[in-house]
Order: C-alpha cells, then structure tokens, then sequence
C-alpha cells in the first residue's frame, strides 16, 4: 500500500530493521535531497513515514565511514594542494633508500586526491546547474564604488545553464574518476571522500537512477550508501558487489571490498578465499612495468655515462610506471584475517575450567601437577572433548603461522637501515619545507663535490650505510652491529645543559613508513604469542618492534595514529605480568625517537651536524616491581613528578578511550577514560612502591578523596570492559595453554603419530637454528616461530 514504511522494506531478507534497500536493486525508492518527489513514479499523494522519537534516532552515515584503520590515513596529504603533495612525492622517490615514505603508498594518496578534488568539482557544478563555480565575481564588478562596499557592480556575469543530459554525463565522470580512487584504496579514499562536499555522496546514487546496471557506480554507491551507525554487518548486502565482481571477473579491487565485508560478517574463510583469489588476480594482471628501483637505477647509470652535470634532475615517473601498494593492502588484510582466526579458536582449545594456572604462562603450574600425578583412565565422551581441544590448538597455531607468513611478506616492502647519513635526512627534510613554502628547491647541498643524493652509495663524497629488509630483522639470525637498543645507561637527571658538547651525530636510524606499519609490527608479536615463541627470541623480536615503531613517525604526510594491535599486545603484556621481561614499559620503549638537529653555517656550505643533549629528566629503563624512585636524585620532587605522570595517565587515557570503538556517547567516553586511569594508577601502585612509598601514596589518595564533592565519581568506570575480545583471547592463551610439545601429549585419546626422521641443525654459539618436531603434519617448527616444510616417511 502507498503508506508502507520503508524502513519495512526487505531486500532478500538483509535490509531490515532500518536498512535502506540498494538502489540498484530498487532504483526508484532512492531520493537525492536534491531531487523533487514529484520525479519519482510513487504517486503524488503518497504518505511520508513519520519520524520515529529522539529516543529512537540513531545516526545515519555513509559506508565507508566504517571502514577500519582510517585513522590511519589521517595526516597533512589531505590538506596540501596536490602540486605540492606531488612534489613531495617524487622528492620522496628520489631519496637514496630506505625511502622515508614507501612509494607506492605516495604516488595512490596523490592519485587519489586529484581523483577526489575532480570528481568534487564535477558533482558541484552538476547539483548548482552552472557550467562553472566561483569565476564570476572575479570579473564583474565595474564601478569603482564596489571597492568601498556600496553594492555596486556586484552582478555576476550570466551562468549558463546545464542541460538535464549535461549534468548526468558530468555526474558520470565524476562516478568513474571515484571508481578509479576506490580501487587505488578503498581506506585512503574514503578519508578524502570524508573532506569533500556532501554533494559526492549522492553522485552515484544519481547515476544509477538512470543505469541501475552501471557497475562502476554501483561500486562507487556501496561505499557512500548511508546505513545507521555500527549496523554495516546487518544492513549491507553483498549482492552489489557479487554483481560488480561477475561484471569484472579480471579485478581484484571489488574481491578486496568483499573481504572486507565478510569480516565484518563473521564469514573469516570466505574473506581469506577473497584475499586469496585477489591476489592471484594482481600477480596475474598487473602492469609489466619494471621494479620501483629500475628507473632510478637507470637514468643514473645513464648520466654517470654521460658524466656528471652541473645539476641533476630529479627521476619523475610516468603514471604507467609508478610502483602500486595493492599487493600490500591484500597482504595486511589476510594477515589480519588469519589472526582473527586464530584468535577465536582459544576458547575451544582451553577447557572451561582453566582459569587456576598460579601466574604461570602456558599453564606452568597445571602442567608440573599434571607431571606428578598421572590422569586416569578418561571415558569416550572426555577422550572427545580432548580431541576437539586439541584440533582446536592445532588450528590455533596453525591460523598464526600464517598470519606471520603474511606480515612477514608485507614487512619484505619496506627497509631499514641503522646508519643512515644524516645528510640524507636534511636534504629531504630541506626540500618538502621549500615545496610548502612555495620556494623553488634550491640546489642541494648536503654532499661534497655537488653530487645528487641518487649517486651510487659506493662513490666518492657519498658515505655507505647498509640497509636492510623490515623481515630481515625478524629472522631466527637477524643483522648483527645494529644499534643498542633499549639502552640501559643512566641518563644525568639534570636541568642544566651539559658541561661539554657531545660526540658529533654523523648517522641516524630511518626506516621505510607506511600508515599501517604499526599495526603489523605489533599483530606479528601477537602471532608469535599464540605460536608460543619462547620467551627468549619473543622478547628480541619485542625489542626490534619497539625499535621500529619509534621511528615511524609518517613525516611529513601521515599523522601518529591509534594501532589496534599495539593496544592489545599492551593488554597482553599486562595481563601476562610481564613474562617476557621487558625492561620497561611499552609506552617508555616505543617513545618517539629524538630528531637530528642541523647548525647551519650561513654561507651555503654543507649543514654541520650537532649532538643532541641528553633527555631531561630522564630515568634508565628499569623492569616493572623495582624501585627505581629511591635511587633518583630527585626524589624531594616527588610531588612535582606524581602531578606531571598524573597528567600523562589523563593524557593517554583520553586518547585511548576516543580510539575505542566501543565508545558511542559522551557517558561512555567519560567511564572509557576513568576506567583507564584507575588501572593506571592501580598499576602504578603494584609496579614501583615499597611498603612505605605505597603507605604515603594512599594517605595521599586519601586525602585527595576526602577533598573530592562526590566520591562516587571515583568509583565510575570500574567496570568498563577496557581488553578487546582478541586481547583477552591471546591474553588467556598465554597464561593457560599448554606449551607445544604437551599440547598432543598421552592421555588426550589421539592417535600416536610415528616420528618423522628429521636432520637435526645444532644451535651455533650466536643463537642460530634450533628446529623440533612440528604439531602439523608434513612440518618442522623453526625457533622464531617459522615453518619448514619436512620429509614425509613413504
């Protein structure tokens, strides 16, 4: 009937419960804000909905503003003009490596945001009906009184007016021009799309009223399409995008959208054989083009034969030839899959009732009982159980492995290097202040004899400095002569600068960044955990991504950013007390490295390096539960110290409960940040005082309360869930499962496996290969958590 709501509507049974239906499906219910109802074929007199009540409203969004990590893409690429970013961007290609940004992420946000800004500048003209915007003031007034703000001549010249055909092929362009941005990456434009007009988000809804059947804005429709806020699994339909993928069965970008939608679903495997096939698809069709360092390498041998110019310019690549970051956002997000995966098979593999294992990771207690007193006789229905808990440890282990495998080929992208000249990092440095001030880059001056910092590493003038790959660093034999790190050296606590300038800083660590860098870095220790690395090499591998993630800054076009992972690697830590030995906590390891500072000589010779003075007020990294108070020099500022740590707790609180996706209002924000102080405070308590120290904090916190108008405030937050569910799956793990070589032990009612002849690799005095039996079948496990594939007996 004419009055049925349509929210009642069903499409195939997934657009309910306030769902709009996909205009593709049903084109003639979509309504533009724009667009008069009398241009729908409802009748004229048909009834509105009525609204329901304030206390029933939710908040109705576009798509893609559900996307996961977009806060990752934040930064200054969404506000610089494209020229400049461009600019940036080939200064950044033509860096010597490791290139301080990773090319190919560079040249998609530069695509990206010219699509974008073209795109917008189409659908304005269309909705407004003029051929152009904000030209005809410029030229329109005439008499000299409408400088004075009188009102004369300020009549614009007549606009022209836009046919009805015009402004649906510009609405067309402007669909494809968002399609090719989408399928570039789909996470950064939906950043960009979200600084755009309003206009852009009805453009293809527009299209597709009058060609349901366009795929490309039926791709572009799924992302801005508005659904009610954290419903996307309930309200979006894969049917779209199941048409789009049978329309071009060659792409992988709408089997990536898919993935993504399947998680959100719940249907992990059916994401990873999306993943999966997209990636085949990529390394199948992919431009031929040639490495992202073939170019370079190139046009220098070419001057080098030539001789070497005055001025060498500067490599710009063709379109065509610009490296794309597609295989590394399929790499992540299967990575990410994997994990998931893996995580949500803790529970079936832990028995109920394990929750006593005495602070004991991997279930030390239990299994030294479990030692002296052998287990009777178990009946069919417990041999049962036992074997689906051991198929589900299995899984465990297995997921992570190739989780690790998957981190471990998107790390491969990127590179490292401990002694970077620090020349380089001033050069480039240089160069992006000049393109956004608007000043002409200046030749550069950082290498003797004039030479380009794209000159070979092994000529004269330029220092050598080793580089390395991200997954190199992580093997069982990692570089060796790498920087000491964490340093365990006291640091003067003293406000007065030094007596005497230190060592002259020649070199400096850089790393290649990337917006999701982080993320992996911190998701690969969490698949070492549930590999159940030993405590031993896990706790070297923490070292190294505590290394990493201080570096990563995203200078100078992304902005730090709230990384899932290292949230609930934090959470883990916590929850495990610390079973690795860390020397200090993670906030203190993963703190941003110190900047090189520059003294320029003022008469255009190369910038003489100075050495930074020491940190103020800066203790030695010491491990949780000891006192590192009663040794400070500044132990009468107590007081001053407590306020300043006070004021950090409130600081991180704040931004950790504003990352919470938990967070939906302004009350569960309030007890997102209280929960967080508390246990800051409470583990501050736990980690750093002695019996008298923790006297005076209470009597102190005491007094505080007494002065506090309402003391229930105090108590709000304590019971807001803080872990994530993969933080507190991992975070049991650890504490209660079994280590590797009992997990399979007798007694579970399995089938004993014959033990398959494996060479045995003796461990070298520096740690090298120590390999075991492996709990897959036609597998050795490697000692950093690394799988080898084994003979199999005939």
């Amino acid at each position: 009937m004419p009055g049925k709501k349509r929210t009642e509507l069903d499409d195939d049974g997934e657009h309910v419960n306030g769902c709009s239906p996909s205009p593709a499906a049903m084109p003639s219910l979509t309504l533009s804000p724009s667009q008069p109802l009398a241009a729908t074929k409802k009748p004229p007199k048909t009834k509105v909905a009525p609204q329901p009540p304030p206390s029933q409203q939710v908040l109705v969004i576009c798509r893609n503003k559900h996307w996961r990590y977009i806060s990752s893409f934040h930064g200054p690429w969404l506000q610089l003009p494209p020229e400049i970013l461009e600019t940036i961007a080939n200064a950044n290609y033509n860096t010597p490596r490791p290139r301080p940004i990773d090319p190919a992420v560079f040249f998609d946000l530069v695509k990206i945001r010219r699509l974008v800004d073209d795109a917008t500048n189409l659908a304005v003209r269309a909705a407004s009906g003029v051929a152009s915007i904000g030209h005809g003031s410029l030229h329109g007034a005439s008499h000299h009184a409408s400088s004075l703000g009188f009102g004369f001549g300020l009549r614009p010249p007549p606009q022209t007016k836009l046919s009805a055909e015009r402004k649906h092929r510009m609405r067309e362009q402007a669909t494809q021009k968002l399609m090719d941005a989408y399928r570039l990456d789909e996470i950064a434009c939906s950043v960009a799309t979200m600084q755009s007009a309003s206009s852009l988000e009805e453009v293809a809804s527009l299209v597709l009223q009058r060609n349901p059947q366009d795929p490309d804005a039926k791709y572009v429709h799924f992302f801005h399409e508005k659904i009610p806020s954290r419903q996307l699994a309930e309200c979006t339909s894969l049917a779209p995008l199941n048409d789009i993928i049978a329309a071009k069965s060659s792409d992988p970008e709408p089997l990536r959208t898919r993935a993504v939608v399947r998680v959100f679903k719940g249907d992990y495997q059916g994401a990873v054989d999306d993943l999966t096939e997209a990636l085949k698809l990529h390394r199948l069709y992919k431009p031929a083009h040639a490495s992202p360092k073939a170019p370079q390498e190139t046009q220098v041998s070419k001057r080098e034969a030539h001789g070497a110019s005055r001025r060498q310019e500067d490599v710009i690549l063709k379109a065509e030839d610009q490296p794309s970051s597609l295989e590394m956002q399929l790499l992540f997000q299967r990575a990410g899959v994997y994990l998931a995966i893996a995580h949500r098979h803790v529970a079936p593999a832990l028995p109920a009732d394990s929750g006593a294992t005495n602070g004991h990771p991997n279930g030390g207690a239990r299994n030294e009982v479990a030692e002296q007193h052998p287990q009777p006789e178990l009946s069919p229905a417990e041999k049962e159980a036992r074997r689906k808990m051991a198929e589900a440890r299995k899984l465990v282990r297995q997921n992570a492995k190739r989780a690790l495998r998957d981190y471990t080929a998107y790390l491969s992208h990127f590179e490292y290097s401990p002694d970077l000249p620090i020349e380089i990092a001033e050069d480039f440095t240089r160069k992006v202040n000049s393109a956004v001030n608007g000043v002409r880059t200046p030749r550069s001056q950082s290498y003797p004899s004039g030479r380009s910092p794209l000159a070979s590493e092994n000529k004269e003038g330029i220092a050598p400095h080793r580089i390395f790959a991200l997954s190199d660093l992580f093997t069982s034999s990692p570089p060796s002569g790498l920087p000491p790190y964490p340093s365990t050296e006291l640091v003067p606590a003293t406000r007065a600068p030094p007596p005497s300038p230190g060592p002259v800083q020649t070199t400096t660590e850089t790393l290649t960044c990337h917006p999701l860098l982080t993320d992996a870095l911190h998701a690969l220790l969490l698949c070492h955990t549930l590999i159940q690395t030993s405590a031993k090499e896990l706790l070297r591998h923490a070292y190294m991504v505590a290394r990493l993630a201080r570096l990563a800054d995203g200078y100078p076009v992304f902005q730090s950013s709230r990384s899932p992972a290292r949230a609930d690697w934090i959470e883990v830590l916590r929850a495990g007390g610390n079973w690795i030995q860390l020397a200090g906590s993670w906030e203190d390891l993963c703190a941003p490295a110190p900047l090189p500072l520059f003294q320029s000589t003022g008469n255009g010779a190369t910038p003489v390096p100075v050495s930074l003075p020491p940190p103020k007020q800066r203790k030695a990294l010491t491990a949780p539960g000891t006192d590192s108070t009663a040794t400070s020099p500044d132990f009468p500022t107590a007081s001053t110290d407590d306020k300043q740590r006070q004021d950090r707790v409130h600081q991180q609180a704040v931004l950790d409960a504003i990352g919470d996706d938990r967070v939906t209002d302004g009350s569960s924000l309030r007890l997102a940040i209280r929960a967080r102080q508390l246990r800051a405070e409470h583990d501050y308590r736990l980690d750093n005082a002695v019996a008298a120290l923790d006297a005076k904090l209470m009597r102190q916190l005491n007094g505080r309360r007494r002065a506090t108008p309402s003391s229930s405030v105090l108590d709000e937050g304590r019971d807001y869930p803080i872990t994530t569910e993969r933080a507190s799956a991992i975070a049991r793990w650890v504490m209660e499962a079994l280590p590797p070589s009992a997990g399979d032990s007798a007694g579970d009612g399995l089938r004993k496996r014959r033990k398959k002849p494996v060479k045995k690799v003796a461990a070298d005095a520096s740690g090298g290969l120590a390999v075991g039996a492996g709990d897959l079948e036609g597998e050795v496990e490697v000692e950093g958590g690394g799988v080898v594939e084994a003979a199999t007996p005939a």
